[in-house]
């Protein structure tokens, strides 16, 4: 189950992380932090620095070769880097769960449904995914949006198991993508 390493995902590309974009995702990341910490990412700090951005080129080449997480940049085709979207298996066997945010510049031309839409089909083309789904805070009303607006439904509320910063609800919602394998989605809750 390895998806290709670059997406045409229509306004950008989305490419696997090279290291030598970390220059790239920290400036992204820093002109972002306001809205990434207040979409609850626990990963968003005042600290960020470019060591953070090298650790998490790090770990993406890990994930990548252990196949538990693939994720990419978002970029322009001029090289721009507009955000970040992956695949994870965090969700158990045969459920790819889709992530995403968007560099604050960037924000509300529909990148993020851009992306969740591209690596829906790549997801649904992999053998052995059965489910696709997005989770987010409950507050994260953007990422709600994004959800419906990439076609997935809404399956389940519940006590988050995400890591998430301060102030979050504590609740999680799931979504799942109704054209996935096997049955209609769960809906439980």
């Amino acid at each position: 189950m390895t998806p290709p390493e670059e997406v045409d995902a229509g306004p950008f590309i989305l490419r696997r992380w090279q290291a030598v974009w970390a220059t790239g995702l920290l400036a992204a990341v820093r002109a972002s932090l306001p809205q990434l910490q207040a979409s609850s990412a626990a990963w968003a700090t005042d600290d960020y620095s470019l060591d953070s951005a090298r650790e998490f080129m790090d770990r993406v080449d890990r994930n990548w070769a252990e196949q538990s997480s693939f994720s990419y940049a978002m970029q322009t085709p001029n090289g721009e880097i507009v955000g970040a979207a992956s695949l994870m298996t965090r969700m158990g066997p045969g459920v790819l769960e889709i992530g995403y945010w968007v560099h604050s510049d960037f924000s509300g031309r529909g990148y993020a449904t851009a992306a969740a839409v591209a690596l829906t089909q790549v997801a649904l083309s992999l053998e052995a995914v059965e489910k696709v789904a997005i989770r987010h805070d409950a507050r994260n009303r953007a990422s709600a949006r994004v959800a419906e607006r990439a076609g997935y439904v809404e399956v389940a509320r519940r006590p988050s198991t995400l890591d998430a910063r301060g102030g979050e609800t504590d609740i999680e919602v799931v979504w799942e993508h109704p054209t996935a394998r096997g049955d209609e989605p769960s809906r439980c809750g």
